[in-house]
């Protein structure tokens, strides 16, 4: 045997067969030609936008595209993986006709730098679509959410609080250090109520003057004898520098809590993934879906750690296609929710957050719960346990996180000293001891209606179809594409490129859905009717 570089030399040549279509190698229903078939009828010329007039198109960015979502749908996310696949797979080569196959460098370019810009109007290009074949009711659609690990090291966290409060550490010590440090110098250092990095400067800037004037010379290394300008001018440099390190943070945490080094738009979160298995938090992004007729027709990435706060941005996506019936579960529960839906004509099914707790005996029988007591409308008042009266004391008004107004009423009872049943109505955490404390209720009118009128919507026959279905649908959904596709972390880092990557993959499920209801005969069909036992 003689070893060489070039394998083709002792090869069997194979006589040539006409026709030399590689499409003649792939099965009539093969999903790749559904693909092909969709995405062609997309319009791409935001696409070809992105690119300079000048100089020519080395790939064709609709052919890129094709091979991306064909990834996608298969569970090949890498780039390199994408590479190998168009070399060796029949369909990749199918989809890129006969041009050559692109390197690794040119698909991850054109996955985060041309994509980041239009694939918003793709996406929402094959929801038309689906729309136009029939396949959505545009009546229901179910929403829910997920968190995803984003690509950041799991112990590059910055924590807002601890930061806050070494920053104080700093200022305090910088206000009792540097005013008697310029004086020493015969500078002026006036103290604000916060030292910027700004004042910072204009004393290093004025220290190094006196360098300058004086022509003292600045040493370094071992043996060596600092002055005492060049200590000055070391110490606000240090000042100086972590100053701006810690404006740098504060800058990036927004309004989180946390954020990663590595990925300073990912937040901390709570996954269901616990690699340490002790409850360890680590970065991510909360995902958002909305699903009709098993059809993904929006997604949304945040970095709320709730998902309250992520349905009314996807119930405004959603006002172009005229959803009227959204459904979700507790987790999206808030007064802001809503009166966002009643006054946009929005007939919302949202369980409430106690609706699993009151069917236990437990929360029946607690007598603390303000369920749990009777209330006079006439009076506007309370009726403990043991009798007593819990009245209106005064109004609070808060805001929520996105500025809504809301009024609470705060309930006082009077007469708690010496009632044998405190220990059991007055609950929680609090410095004040037992005997002094009182019952308190704090009730927020309009969302105590708001969540009567729900409850009575999800126990209706529509609404208990609809909530079979969203755990069917929207739930589904992300079973298939966290366990069947294998996604379970982001390759990109940046909230635009991660909502690109994921519009990537909710493109490559619905592809993927389309074709199994075609194969399987549903098509047309948009809810699961449960069977009668």
């Amino acid at each position: 045997m003689k070893i060489q570089a070039n394998y083709t030399t002792d090869t069997n040549i194979y006589q040539l067969v006409l026709p030399m279509d590689i499409g003649e190698m792939i099965p009539e229903d093969d999903s790749v030609r559904l693909l092909s078939a969709v995405l062609e009828r997309l319009d791409y010329s935001k696409l070809y936008t992105t690119y300079s007039r000048m100089g020519r198109i080395e790939r064709s960015p609709k052919r890129l595209f094709k091979v991306l979502v064909y990834g996608y749908m298969n569970g090949i996310y890498s780039s390199r993986k994408l590479e190998q696949s168009c070399r060796r797979d029949v369909n990749f080569m199918y989809l890129l006709g006969r041009e050559k196959a692109p390197d690794h460098a040119t698909i991850a370019r054109f996955r985060s730098e041309r994509l980041t810009e239009v694939l918003d109007d793709l996406f929402a290009q094959l929801v038309e679509q689906l729309a136009a074949a029939g396949e959505l009711s545009l009546s229901s659609v179910f929403i829910d959410g997920t968190k995803l690990e984003a690509n950041a090291n799991r112990y590059t966290f910055v924590w807002k609080k601890s930061t806050q409060t070494q920053e104080q550490k700093m200022q305090a010590k910088m206000k009792e250090k540097l005013p008697a440090l310029a004086a020493k110098f015969g500078l002026r250092f006036s103290i604000g109520s916060t030292i910027k990095a700004q004042s910072l400067k204009k004393l290093r800037k004025r220290l190094k003057t006196l360098q300058t004037q004086q022509q003292i010379v600045f040493v370094h290394g071992k043996g060596q004898r600092k002055s005492e300008l060049q200590r000055a001018v070391e110490m606000v440099e240090h000042y100086l520098a972590r100053q701006k390190s810690y404006d740098d943070y504060n800058h990036s945490f927004g309004e989180r809590n946390s954020f990663s080094k590595t990925d300073r738009d990912a937040t901390f979160m709570r996954m269901k993934e616990d690699h340490m298995k002790n409850g360890q938090l680590k970065p991510g992004y909360n995902a958002t879906l909305a699903v009709d007729a098993e059809y993904i027709v929006a997604a949304s990435i945040t970095q709320e750690r709730s998902d309250s706060q992520s349905l009314i941005p996807m119930l405004k996506k959603l006002q172009g296609l005229g959803y009227t019936k959204p459904v979700a579960d507790s987790g999206f529960e808030s007064e802001e929710n809503y009166t966002w839906c009643e006054e946009n004509g929005q007939t919302a099914f949202i369980k409430p957050a106690t609706y699993e707790a009151s069917k236990t005996r437990k929360y029946k029988s607690d007598i603390g719960r303000r369920e749990n007591l009777a209330y006079d409308a006439e009076s506007d008042s309370y009726r403990c346990y043991g009798g007593h009266p819990i009245q209106a004391a005064y109004e609070k008004k808060t805001r929520s996180k996105a500025g809504y107004a809301i009024t609470t009423t705060v309930y006082t009872c009077t007469e708690c000293a010496g009632c044998q049943h405190k220990t059991q109505c007055i609950k929680g955490a609090s410095k004040k001891p037992l005997e002094e404390r009182s019952k308190n209720l704090h009730v927020s009118k309009t969302f105590l209606r708001q969540r009567k009128e729900m409850q009575e919507r999800i126990q209706s026959e529509e609404g208990i179809l609809l909530r079979v279905n969203r755990s069917i649908q929207v739930e589904g959904a992300f079973g298939v594409l966290k366990e069947d596709m294998g996604f379970r972390r982001f390759l990109m880092r940046g909230s635009i490129k991660v909502q690109t990557e994921f519009l990537l993959l909710c493109m490559g499920y619905n592809l993927n859905k389309l074709h199994n209801k075609i194969r399987s005969g549903r098509c047309g069909t948009y809810l699961h009717i449960p069977k009668a036992v």
